[in-house]
């Protein structure tokens, strides 16, 4: 039951202002809770720190204090979506670094901002590319081929709650722009959370890694979907060339890119995984 104090809609109760002036916004609804927390770019002193934890250097816009969260207090567990376990995903060997004309003097650049942490003064992915899928505690997803109903999705149910998080974002040397936010939409009888890495490196590649938490809340069905789609930029460019469409739009927007209808960015992997929650 949602408490007095708080508004409520449909049964869900919605807090934006929890006690303390807190950031957060939240809303629950069957015994799920969705928060969602958007605080201003990091400042130096927390960069730095985070800087040494992580062992390379964020981008050049880290909401490293922002999150969405999805909890289900009677099985113990959560999915949460933040900037630093995200960039813990990058690879920091930089083996898989793009070898592009001006990737060198990128990497000096941007480690001149940090040369007094000698430590992470190293090559790595600097492209930010992550395959991040969330952080879990409690039950774990377990492998199937149970798709995400797409069809329930496109239903016109109203919208109790919709948030958008930026997690980072960096302009990639003003070459490009490598970006991870997060959407998240609840209606009555389900939701859906959407983490999204786009990057665009131009004359290179287009990147898209999303992943997907579609939750039926009757049943306590959770299922997650991974797709990386992956091109290079010549190939997009050419295919859009000579149409009547804006390319230049186009080709910074990924739902443009990733259209069924056209599919400029194929998909190069998918998974699914689900769990029930008792």
């Amino acid at each position: 039951m949602a408490s007095p104090n708080l508004p409520t809609f449909n049964g869900s109760s919605v807090d934006a202002h929890a006690p303390g002036h807190s950031t957060d916004e939240s809303i629950t609804r069957d015994g799920f809770k969705v928060t969602v927390r958007k605080l201003p770019i990091l400042k130096a002193g927390p960069i730095e720190d985070m800087t040494k934890k992580l062992g390379i250097a964020p981008p050049e816009m880290i909401f490293g204090d922002n999150l969405a969260r999805i909890e289900h207090p009677q099985s113990g567990w959560s999915i949460e979506f933040n900037a630093f376990d995200a960039l813990d995903r990058v690879d920091k060997t930089g083996e898989s670094m793009l070898k592009v004309s001006y990737s060198k003097e990128w990497q000096e650049n941007r480690q001149k901002q940090f040369e007094e942490i000698k430590e992470v003064v190293k090559p790595f992915d600097w492209s930010y590319s992550t395959d991040y899928k969330g952080t879990i505690s409690g039950p774990q997803f377990q492998p199937t081929d149970k798709p995400i109903p797409i069809d329930l999705l496109m239903r016109q149910d109203p919208i109790l709650f919709f948030s958008e998080v930026m997690l980072y974002e960096d302009e990639l040397a003003d070459n490009g722009i490598a970006m991870l936010s997060c959407k998240i939409r609840v209606m009555p009888q389900r939701m859906l959370l959407l983490s999204r890495f786009f990057m665009r490196l131009d004359g290179v590649l287009f990147r898209i890694r999303d992943t997907r938490v579609y939750i039926e809340f009757s049943t306590g069905e959770v299922i997650r979907e991974y797709t990386a789609h992956e091109e290079k930029y010549d190939v997009v460019r050419a295919a859009l060339v000579g149409g009547t469409d804006d390319v230049l739009a186009i080709m910074r927007d990924p739902n443009q890119l990733i259209k069924k209808d056209r599919a400029l960015v194929p998909i190069v992997e998918r998974s699914l995984d689900r769990v029930v929650l008792k």
